[in-house]
């Protein structure tokens, strides 16, 4: 294996397949970091591209295209409260709030960190355990997925701010939301009022831009203060933004949050039809509730950052599992790989580790180099976002409220422009009131899997749940959602009553 790595390694780093990996590395970066622009849909484009490029050339510049894009919607989503793709949503609660406080370079800094990280941990998982990994995704139908959602939901415990009740709210809210629209299983209209509109439901993108690019812009309006929680315009123009690296020192705290979030990342990555944004969900829950320190999470904590960006960035690599070791595509882009897979009458499968070998040591060897590439880049693509970050600051707002705008009219259908607003000035009010909104996306995303997995997990029970439940992975993952629940809420008690004895001693 050794050997065939050695000899894969070689052949990417020629000339013609190294320019595919850093053009694709490249154009990743660009559409990544735009939430007008949508990764799937560049890979989409390229495609017939392809068809004049070998195979090895065209499943490399793809997978490159894929890797980087998801690191650069960190990006906007640190600078601008903007995600630039779907997988940065969680790298907004942190980030954002470090770039307030006057630490953006720092925050970019762990970001890129981070992703590096997962994208190498990913693709190791890819070399080295593609085999038994697949196997693993096998064993997962409907009361698996189900449970895996029910399993992130339990992260709510502990990124609610110090309250849980306000915590479980904006996750019920998240969860109401994310049933309208038509009824996937019995073709039902629900809680559309009638508006045609509301029948494709309430489109993720609008949303995410909505409730937190929205509700900046109108807190800024209403409030008519700064921007940034350092100073004024003044001292916005001054700061002197770059990205900073993580030393050592700073690393070596967070290496079972990084190792923690890196296996969760490969893991919910191969997953069919789950995706990176649901592994950074779960990443960082995960590093909330297990964090010494929970109530920092969400107010710009390092560790938020580094939790979302490791598990995400892991899962990119990981959706290449189930797809070249079973033909079955991970993701939006991972199916689109494949459709360029097959336009070059390749057919990922069983058989393709075996009788494609080598193609297949290359694409790890790719996957790696990418990691790289955009490692080096990075420190020049964030240079546009920094200079827009330092205008005056009814600019800054008008610039976030454009790039807010055309981002949702880009990404979504009929009504976005509408959800985008509503759930803007929604997003706002909850902020106003203290509630975090996490939790909101957390039912915005889970929401789908949760109840589509639920109730075809119990057609195929014939409706007995106890079938359902005695499933093993279903039963551990769901004993573990209860665990991790409970976790908070005894050590919330035990605080509590070691206060009442000392407020009875100190009588």
């Amino acid at each position: 294996m050794w050997h065939d790595l050695v000899i894969a390694y070689v052949q990417a780093l020629q000339l013609p397949n190294l320019l595919c990996i850093i053009g694709g590395s490249l154009l990743g970066i660009l559409v990544g970091a735009f939430p007008a622009l949508d990764t799937a849909v560049a890979a989409a484009l390229l495609v017939p591209l392809t068809f004049g490029m070998t195979s090895t050339q065209a499943i490399l510049m793809l997978t490159a295209v894929y890797c980087a894009g998801v690191y650069a919607g960190q990006i906007p989503a640190i600078l601008f409260r903007i995600p630039g793709s779907t997988e940065a949503v969680m790298t907004t609660l942190d980030g954002y709030e470090l770039t307030k406080k006057g630490r953006a370079d720092e925050a970019l800094g762990i970001g890129l960190t981070a992703s590096v990280l997962g994208g190498i941990f990913g693709t190791l998982m890819l070399t080295f355990a593609t085999p038994p990994l697949s196997r693993i995704a096998l064993q997962f139908g409907p009361a698996e997925y189900f449970a895996l959602g029910i399993f992130g939901l339990s992260a709510l415990s502990g990124v609610s701010g110090g309250s849980v009740i306000k915590g479980l709210t904006c996750g019920l809210i998240g969860l109401l939301l994310a049933t309208v629209g038509i009824d996937a299983i019995t073709g039902m209209a629900r809680f559309t009022f009638g508006s045609k509109v509301l029948l494709g439901g309430i489109s993720f993108i609008p949303a995410v831009i909505g409730l937190f690019a929205g509700a900046e812009v109108f807190k800024q309006v209403a409030l008519g203060g700064p921007i940034s929680e350092s100073g004024g315009d003044d001292i916005i123009s001054r700061q002197k933004i770059r990205i900073k690296l993580p030393s050592l020192s700073k690393l070596i705290p967070l290496k079972w949050t990084l190792l923690k979030s890196g296996f969760i990342g490969s893991l919910i990555g191969m997953l069919p039809g789950v995706g990176a944004t649901t592994a950074a969900i779960v990443g960082y829950g995960q590093a909330a509730r297990s964090s010494k320190h929970p109530e920092t999470f969400g107010k710009g904590d390092p560790e938020g950052i580094a939790a979302a960006e490791m598990a995400n960035n892991a899962a990119a690599p990981a959706a290449m599992i189930p797809l070249l070791s079973l033909g079955i595509p991970g993701s939006a882009i991972t199916a689109i790989i494949l459709g360029a897979f097959m336009l070059h009458g390749l057919r990922p499968g069983p058989l393709f580790m075996m009788q494609q070998k080598d193609l297949a040591f290359i694409i790890f060897a790719g996957v790696l180099l990418s990691q790289l590439v955009f490692f080096a880049a990075a420190f020049a693509a964030v240079i546009p976002f920094i200079k827009l970050r330092s205008l005056p600051r009814p600019l800054l707002i008008v610039f976030i409220l454009s790039f807010a705008i055309v981002g949702t009219a880009a990404m979504g259908g009929p009504s976005a422009m509408p959800t985008m607003v509503i759930l803007g000035v929604f997003g706002y009010i909850l902020e106003r009131c203290n509630f975090p909104l996490a939790p909101v996306v957390f039912g915005l995303v889970l929401g789908p899997i949760i109840e589509k997995s639920l109730r075809r997990a119990l057609m195929i029970a014939q409706y007995d749940i106890i079938v359902v439940l005695a499933r093993p992975i279903t039963l551990a993952l769901l004993l573990g959602a209860v665990f991790f629940v409970l976790i908070p809420l005894l050590r919330g008690m035990s605080k509590k009553g070691r206060g009442q004895e000392m407020t009875v001693a100190g009588r």
